[in-house]
């Protein structure tokens, strides 16, 4: 169960933020109001939501998820594999510091990105991608293994980040979609499939029982539903202009 939340707000210079999607510029003031309706949701879920202000030095700092990777007995700050979002992190080092004791570092050669690491149970999945690099991963994993938690490193072919394709959803439901339908290392799992056409679904989130699923899907929502999961569609629409998703906008723990 979760009891916290960190956002962080978007800022104006988001606009010019990093994106292969080809689906135009944001609009920033739909951009600030889809924000609003993802707080709203998280906090019907039932958590603490801490938010931080917008910072205009980092386009992409609104993804807060990808500066740190957050367990009940350690945080961990991550070192982002996108040059222009290295400094994201330390604003948000501090904010943790309100909250954790033990906060450990991913330090250079080492790049890690939170997008590329979906936990299961006490297990930590990790993507290595064009943000994420094997020493990244080897460092999260001895990190994790101080504290009594498991790693292994998943290799990815076509997504930016190892959530961009899945989410594990609880109970042992992980919801995939292309390359991580047929993973061996995904196999044990109850996979939820969903279509090529609703692939941008498959980043939704598990919060207390309820799942936050993206505006505009309307089978993966049946799909989860079908599961037995209360759900909350959001609209993010502007952020995935940005090559970004559900988990992307917050820190849970």
């Amino acid at each position: 169960m979760f009891k916290n939340i960190i956002v962080r707000r978007p800022c104006r210079q988001m606009i010019h933020g990093l994106s292969n999607a080809n689906l135009g510029q944001p609009d920033f003031q739909e951009a600030l109001l889809q924000h609003d309706g993802y707080i709203d949701a998280m906090k019907r879920c039932g958590v603490e939501v801490t938010v931080m202000e917008e910072d205009d030095r980092f386009p992409d700092s609104t993804f807060i998820e990808d500066t740190a990777v957050l367990a009940e007995r350690c945080a961990v700050v991550t070192n982002p594999g996108a040059a222009s979002r290295r400094g994201e992190e330390e604003k948000v080092a501090e904010i943790l510091t309100l909250f954790y004791s033990d906060i450990e570092t991913i330090t250079s050669p080492a790049t890690l990105e939170g997008g590329d690491v979906m936990r299961a149970g006490d297990h930590f999945y990790i993507g290595l991608s064009q943000r994420t690099n094997q020493e990244g991963a080897r460092q999260l994993i001895a990190i994790l293994e101080k504290y009594g938690y498991t790693g292994s490193m998943v290799s990815l072919e076509k997504v930016l980040h190892l959530k961009t394709g899945m989410s594990y959803l609880e109970n042992n439901n992980l919801l995939a979609t292309g390359e991580f339908l047929e993973k061996p290392e995904f196999k044990h799992f109850n996979i939820i499939p969903l279509p090529e056409n609703e692939a941008y679904a498959a980043n939704s989130v598990w919060i207390n029982g309820t799942v936050l699923v993206p505006a505009g899907y309307p089978n993966t929502l049946a799909a989860i539903q079908k599961a037995g999961y209360n759900t909350i569609t959001v609209n993010v629409a502007e952020y995935r202009k940005l090559d970004g998703g559900l988990s992307c906008l917050s820190l849970r723990f």
